[in-house]
């Protein structure tokens, strides 16, 4: 399984399905394993916490996509 993270700075917040909104600095974490199936972890930078991105399975249809795909969503939930 394939992880890739990345911190971020979300001024407008971010939905989890644990608990609502967060904002601040965050750590994205997505992991994609062989079959394309990527899993969508987030948390505050430095929490132990970690929290999931609402929505049903995610899966790519190439396993090579996986770190555009990444930089896609950092990019989306840190704009303003």
């Amino acid at each position: 399984m394939e992880k890739k993270s990345t911190v971020f700075t979300a001024t407008h917040g971010v939905m989890t399905t644990e608990v609502g909104v967060i904002s601040g600095e965050l750590e994205l974490v997505t992991a994609c394993n062989e079959d394309g199936v990527l899993n969508l972890s987030i948390t505050y930078v430095g929490a132990a916490e970690w929290y999931t991105l609402p929505g049903e399975e995610y899966r790519l249809h190439d396993v090579r996509d996986h770190e555009v795909v990444h930089e896609m969503l950092v990019r989306v939930l840190e704009r303003p």
